[in-house]
């Protein structure tokens, strides 16, 4: 199927490290250093979990460091819980890592709230100005940089996808989290772009699984669909929200493709595993002597869009061709 690329520049910066001459990296100390990554909603078996660990570390490797021999990585997963997250976040700390990796907005604002001198590299994180994680993008300032997932126009964007493969959907739950600037960005600019498409958005706010569960039970509607907003609560809850979708027939909209090889009809996201590679060279240019402060916060510059032929017939629905055409992955 045929891949598109976005390019989104960010402060002028290309998502490519800077070339450094081979003499440098020669003189690269040899004393290990130790990375801390925390990758707050996942559990430890989560698939997509494990492959942008292994993404990561591979990217690391082949820009020269070898674990166990000048690099350690230590892992800690919370699943979404809160009090697990606040646990894991000293025991990094007190591990005294040279740079943390950290997926999410909230083990992110955790990270900063507890540290202001160890350099924290975010990942998968919306809106880093509005969430004040850093002061602006091109100059973060501060300890922490990263890599952002989603701009505010991909609202409509989701609303656009799911009218297309569920042309009868008239109404459409928005699952968020209230509280979340980034997720209200989403759904302002779904609520702008909804009329031209001949919908209807209704925020569903929801905080954890039993909140989830309400949001579903009130879209039981004829012609609704759900388009999920990227949230620690609605990753941590994939399972359930794929489950409760198809339990309730309702065609839903996803931000991971995560969702869609577990059952979810259509996913537009990023393309994760280049998002990870990305985050490799940022952790790679710290260790190497350069500031968080002076290493710009970049956008995805890779999207992708997957389809759940199963699911589409199980739902009734005739995926045009169009879309087929367009899609990066099928799955049958």
């Amino acid at each position: 199927m045929k891949r598109r690329e976005f390019i989104t520049l960010v402060g002028g910066a290309a998502a490519v490290p800077f070339a450094r001459p081979l003499a440098a990296r020669a003189q690269q100390p040899q004393r290990m250093r130790r990375v801390a990554v925390f990758l707050g909603s996942s559990t430890e078996n989560d698939p997509e979990a494990k492959l942008h660990a292994t993404t990561f570390q591979t990217g690391l490797q082949k820009l020269g460091w070898t674990e166990g021999r000048d690099i350690r990585f230590d892992y800690r997963y919370s699943g979404g819980n809160s009090a697990v997250m606040a646990t894991h976040v000293a025991e990094l700390l007190s591990l005294t890592p040279d740079v943390i990796v950290a997926r999410g907005n909230r083990p992110v604002t955790l990270m900063k709230q507890a540290t202001r001198t160890v350099p924290i590299v975010f990942a998968q994180v919306g809106d880093p100005v509005g969430g004040g994680l850093i002061d602006n993008l091109a100059r973060p300032g501060g300890n922490v940089t990263g890599f952002t997932h989603f701009e505010p126009t991909m609202g409509g964007k989701w609303l656009e996808a799911l009218k297309e493969i569920a042309p009868s959907v008239s109404r459409v739950a928005i699952l968020m989290h209230p509280d979340t600037p980034a997720n209200i960005a989403f759904l302002r600019v779904a609520e702008v772009a909804a009329p031209a498409l001949g919908l209807t958005v209704v925020p569903a706010g929801v905080r954890d699984a039993a909140g989830i569960e309400r949001a579903f039970d009130a879209a039981r509607a004829v012609n609704t669909g759900l388009a999920v907003m990227p949230h620690d609560v609605t990753v941590a809850q994939n399972k359930l929200i794929v489950a409760l979708a198809a339990r309730y027939r309702l065609p839903a909209v996803y931000p991971y493709r995560l969702y869609v090889t577990q059952g979810g009809l259509i996913s537009y996201s990023f393309d994760t595993v280049d998002h990870w590679r990305q985050v490799a060279t940022y952790v790679d240019r710290i260790l190497r002597g350069e500031k968080p402060a002076n290493l710009p916060v970049q956008a995805p510059t890779k999207f992708e869009l997957v389809v759940n032929l199963k699911t589409a017939k199980e739902l009734g629905l005739i995926v045009p061709p169009t879309l087929l055409a367009r899609a990066d992955e099928v799955i049958e």
